[in-house]
């Protein structure tokens, strides 16, 4: 399966981009497709050897839409000054279309040429001609509303297409009437109704589009903040070049004031740098040889030489950036349920137009009174503000998570993540540093002590594990070399083996000892070892245990406020670890975590993550390492820190760019936030529709409340832009941690 992201052009509100996705969903060899209407794109996973790019683009048009080619991460600033200078010039046309045929009716002046009752025919035609200019400056809506509806897909431009063409074709009708000399026709005609309608949908498009654009902010912020050009090293000289001429090797050199231009390693120099943009830390990092740096990091106070390792769409901003984009292309169930709403809408409008306008004249009323109020419903019922409800609030918060340093997957994490009871953390590397440290050996065999930690440490050195890092660490503080290892195994949850000296050593943890059938005559030595906190590491060689180390860790800082808060907020705590239960009860304790689960493996932490589910229980883990995958995958919620592998991130929904626990309150903050941003949303959208539709059908016209085509059209502006503003609130959301 391949995954694509097309750029759309034509959708106007959720029923286009729901009508879209189930046309795309519907086509054979696309596995699924997701349509988002901010951004304007489509997600689409399909089967390559069945369809490419033109036969899915071809499916775009066939629903009545356009493709514009493959979505470009690299967003560039929409330029409006074409769209602006129509809105100005036709804004002005629309105030002399009202003073033509309304201003009488409010006392103004009007020049005989211009005059109804004087100059009937004069007046008709210059109404049908400024009308005309306004339907070819919405020949848009106007297209996509009718091949909606041949598509059987009707949406908002098919409801405007037939209240507006109605209205022009009945009064052109009453032109022809006026010019073959039956001017009493001058009194029906509603040009004007049409022009408006037309012009206050394109004013409200052209708002919606600025604030879509500024919803996009952070995405476009990530992608600029990485410079155009660098200086590299070239037979030791300085060479400036563009960003695309770096490749992989290359030694980028970076002054103090200087952006990093690439992912890479420093080989040469230390400096302090801001990696706020991409871990949301907002202190400066030292850094020095052999630590990475990320593309858009800003050089403080130092110089620099590093080699770069990621680039173009490799590195750590093209990453998160394509995080982003797909994410906001998910689909939150609250969405879902709005789109599903749209698609039963705009039917059920139709058929009450005709319903009412059929009734009108049953009852008597005037044709002009009943194509007046045909075209009403349909204008004041357009979807545009049910539309935006969700996805401009999700695209929102999307920005606020990435800006923090908080990379959301899918969308409907956000609306998950209020709703969880149960967090589970591994002990090492998440409620730790993971800077395990050698604290303790007790040697029981000839070799001294630095011996023993040089023989595990060159077995250790192969390892992935965490607990590796302190013998390897060691190694290194002490200048010691690593001797050469043969046949090494890895047992997962369990330790390793390898061979020095065609002697097999094997290293584990207390399982071990069963697995290999060796007895433990160090019960004591062990007791004091995990007393004190330690981490126990068994030495065995020829079925006889010849030391045991114990490898301590430092609990990380704000972990036990973090969990305070947790409690607090009545969400359980649980640490699930591997390691022996004396030592994780030790650290659990300190931090205030009461429910523990030791000695698992790693399987049985994903049977863990299963049997809380089983009990109804709505569970996020939060993990690091390879041990933690399975967890992760199965967990409500999988969340991971950077400094975890590759596959614990590929296995989690959500990745913190920066060990902060912190971070775990800020996903819930922002998760409760969006979620009542978009309750709010979808009831004014709600609202405004079961109060406006009534109205415009005229049951409120015995207490003397009714309204016209055009007032149906600002009237939908208003309720639009309320639901814009509500959910660019989201924008200024606090991170009010714990609350």
């Amino acid at each position: 399966m391949k995954k694509i992201i097309l750029k759309i052009d034509g959708m106007s509100c959720s029923a286009c981009s729901n009508g879209l996705e189930k046309y795309l969903n519907k086509q054979k060899g696309i596995n699924s497709a997701s349509v988002n209407l901010v951004m304007a794109n489509a997600l689409i996973e399909f089967d390559e050897n069945i369809l490419n790019q033109k036969k899915i683009e071809g499916f775009v048009k066939e629903a009545g839409f356009k493709s514009l080619g493959i979505y470009n991460n690299e967003i560039e600033e929409k330029n409006n000054k074409g769209e602006k200078l129509k809105f100005i010039i036709f804004g002005v046309l629309a105030v002399i279309l009202l003073y033509i045929s309304m201003g009488h009716m409010m006392g103004l002046p009007i020049i005989d040429i211009l005059n109804m009752h004087k100059n009937p025919i004069i007046y008709t035609i210059v109404l049908f001609i400024l009308t005309t200019a306004f339907l070819m400056y919405g020949f848009d809506i106007i297209k996509n509303g009718i091949k909606n509806l041949f598509h059987r897909a009707p949406n908002m431009d098919t409801l405007v297409m037939i209240g507006v063409l109605s209205s022009y074709i009945y009064s052109i009708y009453g032109m022809i009437m006026v010019c073959s000399g039956k001017h009493t026709y001058v009194e029906s005609l509603y040009f004007e109704s049409a022009a408006i309608v037309i012009f206050f949908i394109k004013l409200g498009r052209y708002v919606d589009g600025i604030s879509k654009d500024k919803t996009k902010e952070a995405i476009k912020k990530l992608v600029q903040i990485t410079p155009n050009s660098a200086i590299i090293k070239v037979e030791g000289k300085e060479k400036e070049v563009t960003i695309d001429e770096i490749k992989k090797g290359d030694i980028v050199i970076s002054h103090a004031g200087d952006k990093i231009a690439v992912d890479g390693e420093i080989v040469e120099g230390k400096a302090h740098l801001d990696e706020t943009f991409i871990t949301g830390e907002s202190k400066p990092i030292s850094k020095s040889i052999g630590n990475k740096v990320i593309a858009g990091s800003i050089n403080y106070d130092g110089y620099l030489e590093y080699k770069a390792e990621k680039i173009g769409k490799e590195s750590t901003i093209s990453e998160i950036v394509r995080l982003v984009v797909e994410a906001t292309n998910t689909k939150a169930p609250i969405a879902k349920i709005a789109d599903r709403v749209s698609g039963y809408f705009v039917p059920i409008v139709i058929i009450l137009a005709i319903l009412t306008f059929i009734i009108y004249l049953i009852l008597g009323f005037t044709f002009n009174e009943a194509i007046n109020t045909f075209v009403t419903i349909l204008v004041v019922a357009c979807p545009c503000a049910l539309g935006l409800a969700t996805p401009l609030a999700i695209v929102v918060s999307e920005g606020i998570c990435a800006s923090n340093g908080i990379l959301v997957k899918k969308s409907e994490i956000l609306e998950n993540a209020e709703k969880i009871n149960t967090i589970v953390f591994d002990k090492t590397g998440t409620l730790t540093y993971g800077n395990l440290k050698i604290a303790n050996i007790f040697n029981y065999s000839d070799l001294e002590d630095r011996e023993i930690i040089k023989l595990v440490g060159s077995i250790e050195a192969k390892s992935t594990h965490p607990i590796s890092k302190a013998f390897v660490n060691y190694l290194k503080e002490n200048k010691i070399e690593t001797l050469q290892i043969e046949d090494f195994k890895s047992i997962s949850g369990y330790g390793i083996t390898g061979k020095i000296d065609r002697e097999e050593l094997v290293l584990g943890n207390a399982k071990i000892l069963n697995l290999f059938e060796v007895e433990n005559n160090h019960l004591e030595d062990e007791r004091k070892l995990a007393e004190t906190g330690n981490s126990i590491i068994y030495v065995i060689k020829e079925k006889s245990i010849i030391a045991i180390i114990g490898v301590n860790d430092i609990v990380r800082e704000n972990a036990k406020s973090v969990i305070e808060k947790l409690n607090k907020n009545k969400i359980e705590t649980i640490m699930l670890t591997g390691d022996n239960n004396e030592t994780a009860t030790i650290i659990a304790k300190s931090i205030g975590i009461s429910n523990i689960i030791s000695n698992v493996l790693p399987s049985e932490k994903a049977e863990v993550i299963k049997k809380l589910k089983a009990e109804n229980k709505r569970v996020m883990m939060c993990g690091d390492g390879i041990n933690d995958s399975p967890a992760l995958a199965n967990a409500d919620i999988g969340v991971s820190v950077n400094s975890g592998t590759d596959i614990a991130m590929d296995s989690s929904d959500v990745i913190l760019m920066k060990d902060d626990l912190n971070k775990i309150l800020d996903l819930i903050n922002i998760s409760r936030k969006t979620i009542r941003n978009i309750k709010q949303n979808l009831f004014w959208a709600f609202f405004y529709n079961s109060l406006m539709i009534p109205i415009s059908m005229g049951l409120l016209r015995p207490i003397g409340i009714s309204i016209n085509p055009m007032i149906a059209g600002f009237t939908m502006i208003l309720s639009s832009f309320t639901v814009i503003l509500n959910a660019l609130r989201l924008k200024y959301i606090k991170l009010e941690r714990g609350e």
